[in-house]
């Protein structure tokens, strides 16, 4: 695979909020500002929110790529909701490392797969930490097949985690950010979704690209509503996911054999890709929208045309 999602969103657990901190009841209402904002003398346009005052929800917050933005977005004095479906001890202390730096967090337990339990989620960040204005949809699983191993029931799962989870979830944050007119959307999808030549790929790759594509359209429709919707595109990524199931000498041979492909030299980190995520979720990248953004070391085995 190409991306570093855990299997983080197996399985429906009851949703339950443990949060840290300030109570929503601290939270001042976040309205659109109207005066311009400068800096150095230019323009940025509408005034843009400050980082304190945004609240953010991080699918699959509790390891990998969704740990390292969850806490990257906390050290920049966003209050975060870290979402998990299986490894709750792993949310928990993320949120209490986040609160003991002084910031403020909740870990919520929800199956993105579930409407119902993503929308409880929302309400209980909002309830705990104020209106929603960050949403990343970085909850995700692989599963790896070809013609000959083709397993409709585990493609079905994996799409219902990888696609229909960024659906479920943009749905139940949308209605808020339109109010306030305003709204940061980062989806993750994989380098894959462009085709690299990392065999047994092709149905991972089919629910990426359709993130790609849903990113687009997404931010088509909420534009006007002052919503950003992108995406990143990570390559390959050190994650207790792709070290999975690997023993020391393989994982050795895995990682030199992609480095080798990377214009870097290098495998990723989770915070190479959480440092991208931050700066599309941030108040100053308003008029960056509808973008896919390549975080990949510079790789070189694509397929095809771009």
């Amino acid at each position: 695979m190409d991306d570093s999602h855990r299997a983080d969103d197996i399985g429906t657990m009851p949703t339950v909020d443990i949060s840290f901190g300030q109570s929503g009841d601290d939270v001042a209402s976040l309205p659109r500002a109207k005066a311009p904002a400068t800096l150095f003398g230019f323009s940025l346009g509408p005034t843009i929110m400050q980082w304190h005052e945004q609240v953010a929800i991080v699918t699959g917050g509790a390891r990998g790529i969704g740990k390292a933005t969850a806490r990257l977005l906390a050290a920049r004095g966003a209050a975060v909701c870290v979402n998990f479906a299986v490894h709750g001890e792993a949310a928990q202390a993320l949120s209490s490392e986040i609160a003991a730096a002084g910031g403020r967090a909740a870990a919520v337990a929800a199956d993105v797969t579930d409407p119902v339990a993503v929308e409880a989620m929302v309400a209980r960040t909002e309830a705990a930490l104020g209106p929603v204005t960050i949403l990343v949809n970085n909850a995700g699983i692989s599963w790896q097949g070809t013609l000959e191993t083709y397993d409709r029931e585990q493609f079905a799962r994996m799409r219902a985690v990888n696609v229909e989870g960024v659906i479920h979830a943009t749905r139940a944050v949308v209605g808020g950010m339109r109010t306030q007119r305003y709204g940061r959307i980062v989806n993750v999808s994989s380098i894959a979704a462009t085709g690299t030549a990392l065999a047994n790929n092709a149905f991972y790759a089919a629910t990426k690209a359709e993130v790609a594509i849903l990113t687009r359209r997404f931010a088509l429709e909420l534009g006007p509503h002052g919503i950003t919707v992108n995406a990143v595109a990570p390559g390959f990524v050190r994650t207790d996911l792709t070290q999975g199931g690997r023993g020391a000498a393989n994982w050795a041979e895995t990682e030199q054999r992609l480095a080798a492909r990377a214009m870097m030299g290098r495998i990723g980190e989770p915070e190479d890709v959480a440092n991208a995520i931050a700066f599309l979720a941030a108040p100053e990248s308003g008029w960056v929208t509808a973008q896919m953004l390549t975080v990949d070391g510079g790789r070189m085995d694509y397929i095809g045309h771009g």
